[in-house]
């Protein structure tokens, strides 16, 4: 690896649930967009060293640091420690209630030494649209700078004595003695808006009051939370990390807050998640209703309808974080990559693509809110309707897949049993309610789903369901097929078919997705964390309870010091791999901790 590139492991994460920025162990905020998940990046570096940008507080000379977060949220606290002394730099977004329609969209920094002296040397260079406008900046006072270029603009006022450096840039010099506290604060603003004198500020005591809101603010969302057990620690920092990528003003959840964080080092295996998949969202709502936040699941289930404009006939797998549908996915061939990983990605064009799961998902979703003792109004029940009817018109056609494959479509087997699903849950859900539906369609498309999933999807010589019907290719995706009640975790079929996937996908106590050459791409990428959380929720079912242990161990380990997990790992390098922090590696965390304690009830 490029050694100017910190380790994706070194990044702590802080967010207002409208955008989101990275912190490195030394300080340096090193990707942040703005105003929100899926912005240009105005602190790009992590990008591309030389051009992105970055808002650095760091001590000169050497020094040792660790970090912690401060309470249930994303308050961070990064300790310096050097020869002469020790202090202490606390990153926030602020949050308020009632703020959802109005973020602050502001990052706080306080610097405060606790013993001796330490000098700092503070930098702040944005760098607009991921590194490709260099700001002007214009001093409004003393203390306060409005920074400006293309359409996005920050405000920003501090008592660190910043001062304009090469006319794009504001740095300072700055030694504390113990006792002392200096601050900056940025925000997004509009640059037209600025233009006309839209410079209110913050001040340092708004600011620390700013810390004491926004601490209270995350106690009340964590005392939500009705989880109390074994791995506590790591559900409830999941949660936060969960709850930190819903965007709140339209309920949809970020895959991940950034892009083209490589899969395979140096590779092309590049991607941009900051969009709401379906999948990956129901999975979160799933999770957080788990854990007792329940506003979440609801919002998302309405953010899907709403976006979807009431009719299944207009789904597609992923949107934007606003509802937006068009994610044109281009190459920026000007950036470095992340460690020389090319190319850099934005947008996605996996958005087009036809994945049959996101029906099962959806349907999944409504059937736990009823669960839960909603009854769905008639505009809900129609939309219902819909997605079940779409499953049993479409189950029978080939498609790209969980794993969004970017090859010819196929017939895999995880969309045929969420088809399957669906249309199961869609049964269920008509005859609990009372409701009129196709139930007669259905029940024909459900009963020929099943027969061709068992026909054309177990491998009776090898005793193991496959990845697609007529291949011979082994799919931790089929791990999940329990949870949906095509078959039971103990059933014969299931347990031999979890150790031909443990078998021939493991590696080093971890699991691939499938077989590392098996999707046509360049570059092996590594163990994907959640499908290791999917053999603990199948182990556990099954009754193997200190395998599952194990196999749990084995994936929550790979978490750095703030608990913070990334979507794939590399078990040769023992280094994280691919966008972070990931959702569904944290939402598959949070199931997995649910299924080893109903397993350890049992035992």
């Amino acid at each position: 690896m490029t050694s100017k590139y910190p380790l994706i492991s070194d990044y702590g994460y802080i967010a207002d649930c409208h955008t989101a920025a990275l912190v490195s162990r030394s300080g340096c905020i090193d990707w942040c967009c703005v105003p929100r998940f899926d912005s240009g990046s105005c602190f790009g570096r992590l990008l591309d060293w030389d051009k992105g940008g970055h808002c650095s507080v760091r001590p000169q000379g050497d020094f040792a640091s660790r970090r912690e977060y401060s309470g249930p949220g994303l308050i961070l606290v990064t300790t310096f420690e050097t020869a002469t002394g020790t202090a202490n730099l606390t990153d926030f977004f602020s949050m308020r209630h009632g703020g959802k329609h109005d973020p602050r969209r502001d990052i706080n920094r306080i610097l405060e030494c606790t013993e001796g002296e330490v000098s700092f040397v503070v930098e702040v260079a944005a760098r607009f649209d991921y590194g490709g406008v260099k700001p002007w900046i214009r001093a409004e006072s003393e203390q306060l700078f409005s920074v400006v270029g293309g359409d996005d603009g920050l405000l920003i006022w501090n008592n660190l004595g910043l001062a304009m450096e090469h006319r794009h840039d504001l740095a300072a010099e700055v030694t504390l003695e113990a006792g002392e506290k200096r601050h900056l604060w940025m925000q997004f603003r509009k640059p037209e808006l600025l233009d006309e004198g839209d410079t209110d500020a913050c001040n340092a005591d708004d600011i620390d009051a700013r810390l004491e809101e926004t601490s209270k603010w995350w106690q009340d969302w964590a005392g939500e939370e009705t989880y109390e057990g074994d791995h506590e620690d790591l559900a409830l920092r999941s949660a936060s990390v969960l709850k930190g990528m819903t965007n709140a003003p339209t309920g949809a959840v970020c895959a991940a807050v950034t892009t083209s964080l490589p899969e395979t080092p140096g590779g092309s295996r590049n991607w941009d998640y900051r969009y709401s998949w379906i999948r990956d969202s129901a999975f979160t709502a799933r999770s957080l209703a788990e854990l007792g936040h329940q506003a979440e699941a609801d919002g998302f289930r309405r953010f899907i309808e709403r976006t979807a404009a009431g009719s299944a006939d207009e789904l597609q797998i992923m949107f934007g974080i606003g509802g937006e549908r068009r994610l044109v996915e281009e190459e920026l061939g000007d950036l470095e990559g992340y460690a020389g990983a090319k190319p850099v990605r934005i947008g996605n064009s996996a958005q087009s693509q036809l994945q049959l799961d996101m029906y099962g998902e959806l349907v999944e979703l409504a059937r736990r809110w009823h669960d839960r003792g909603h009854s769905p109004d008639d505009d809900y029940w129609e939309f219902i309707v819909e997605t079940v009817s779409a499953a049993a018109r479409l189950w029978h056609k080939p498609d790209q897949g969980l794993w969004e494959m970017r090859g010819e479509p196929q017939h895999f087997v995880h969309s045929k049993v969420m088809c399957w699903a669906a249309l199961n849950d869609g049964i269920t859900m008509a005859a609990d309610l009372g409701r009129r539906a196709p139930t007669s369609r259905w029940e024909k498309a459900r009963k020929e789903c099943y027969e061709a999933i068992r026909e054309n999807g177990y491998d009776t010589e090898r005793a193991t369901y496959v990845q697609a019907f007529g291949s011979a290719e082994l799919d931790a995706a089929i791990l999940l097929l329990p949870s949906t009640g095509f078959i039971a975790y103990d059933d014969e079929r299931m347990i031999s078919t979890t150790n031909a996937i443990w078998k021939g996908l493991g590696r080093d106590g971890l699991l691939l997705r499938y077989r590392e050459e098996s999707d046509g791409m360049e570059g092996a990428e590594g163990a994907f964390l959640s499908c290791s959380f999917w053999l603990v929720e199948c182990l556990a079912g099954q009754g193997r309870l200190e395998e599952a242990r194990e196999v749990f161990g084995r994936a929550a380990g790979t978490a750095n010091d703030l608990l913070l997990l990334s979507e794939e790992y590399d078990v040769k390098t023992e280094q994280m791999l691919g966008n972070y922090p990931q959702a569904l590696t944290h939402l598959s965390l949070i199931t997995a901790i649910a299924a080893l304690r109903r397993a350890a009830s049992k035992s």
